[in-house]
């Protein structure tokens, strides 16, 4: 059993079925996945100093990559970016104020919306720790950014980081149900923290806050709506 498949397809059906039921929030949900879908490119760098998923044809202990983390990339992106909306019913957008967009500094607007990225290129190239705590560290600065240049989301950002890690681990918990041994048999455990919230790692649990937190506001920023 490709329990590791089984679990993409199963994040991919929960985007379609917020897709289909939400109109209101399908531009946003496409825009998110997109962005995010081309950071499963980033996978070879995780395999297998964080972990060596089992994965269709064997990809990723032969190349590094595997498709089901282009799945995987693609449905949490949308489903991060709307779980605010969803639970809130606040669908509709509108443009910030000509003077309030002014406040976001300009350059440092755009210096904040790359910053996840740039960070994280840099950190892989002089920082000689596990990729994982690299890519909260560039997330989390990225969060930062984000809120200083847009204070107003702050409530979206911290509700859709609770909502979308609350999602993450629930859905590990049914994983770890399915497979009680899929943590031990995949993670790099001894490259790790050791610390477990009922069987999930905590970098996961770290790495699904922020990239919630991230995502909740990622769309308005870039496109200066509130």
């Amino acid at each position: 059993m490709n329990i590791w498949l089984i679990s993409v397809i199963g994040i991919l059906l929960i985007w379609i079925v917020i897709f289909v039921l939400r109109k209101g929030l399908r531009k946003e949900m496409v825009w998110a996945s997109l962005i995010t879908f081309p950071l499963a490119f980033t996978e070879p760098l995780f395999v297998p100093e964080y972990w060596n998923p089992p994965s269709l044809f064997n990809l990723a202990t032969t190349t590094g990559f595997d498709i089901e983390s282009f799945v995987f990339t693609f449905s949490i992106g949308g489903i991060a970016s709307v779980l605010y909306e969803f639970f809130t019913n606040k669908e509709k957008h509108k443009k910030i104020s000509i003077k309030q967009r002014h406040k976001e500094i300009g350059v440092f607007h755009k210096i904040a919306l790359m910053s996840p990225i740039v960070s994280f290129l840099i950190f892989v190239f002089y920082l000689d720790i596990n990729v994982i705590y690299l890519a909260i560290l560039s997330m989390v600065i990225g969060i930062i950014l984000l809120l200083l240049c847009r204070p107003d989301l702050k409530t979206k950002v911290i509700t859709g980081g609770i909502l979308f890690l609350v999602f993450y681990f629930f859905l590990f918990l049914v994983i770890n149900l399915i497979s009680p041994e899929f943590v031990k048999d995949v993670w790099t455990l001894n490259e790790l923290l050791g610390i477990f919230v009922l069987g999930v790692p905590i970098e996961e649990l770290l790495f699904a806050f922020c990239v919630g937190m991230l995502w909740s506001g990622y769309y308005e920023h870039v496109k200066h709506l509130k």
